[in-house]
């Protein structure tokens, strides 16, 4: 499986900006995804999951109530909408996948990552 993360660039704080996340190759047919984001000298960090049915999402409080997450399993799509973003926001943003239908908060358990796509929030 590969995943290739776009939609990355810089924004005024409290903009907005909709990262994409393309799978292709050997898709299984159940996964969870994720996006985590790592900001320079900081640990990789979750920010949003979604199930594999799609009913079940979960975000990180910081961006919680800005970031959304969504999927078109028909395009094999993920989708981050993020609004109100802040000069925090600031971080390289990842987004994976796991062949499990639960979401994890941990990237050690996701199998599949993105190459990352920068998003910088100027102040």
């Amino acid at each position: 499986v590969q995943l290739q993360a776009s939609g990355g660039g810089l924004v005024q704080a409290g903009g907005s900006l909709r990262l994409s996340c393309a799978a292709s190759g050997r898709i299984f047919a159940v996964n969870s995804m994720g996006w985590f984001r790592q900001a320079p000298g900081k640990e990789r960090e979750f920010v949003t999951g979604l199930s594999w049915s799609g009913d079940r999402t979960a975000y990180a409080d910081s961006v919680k109530g800005r970031f959304t997450i969504s999927r078109d399993n028909a395009k094999n799509t993920v989708y981050l909408q993020m609004n109100s973003l802040k000069p925090e926001d600031t971080a390289v943003y990842y987004c994976a996948s796991r062949r499990q239908y639960a979401i994890s908060w941990y990237p050690q358990e996701y199998d599949y990552w993105g190459q990352g796509t920068q998003v910088t929030v100027s102040s």
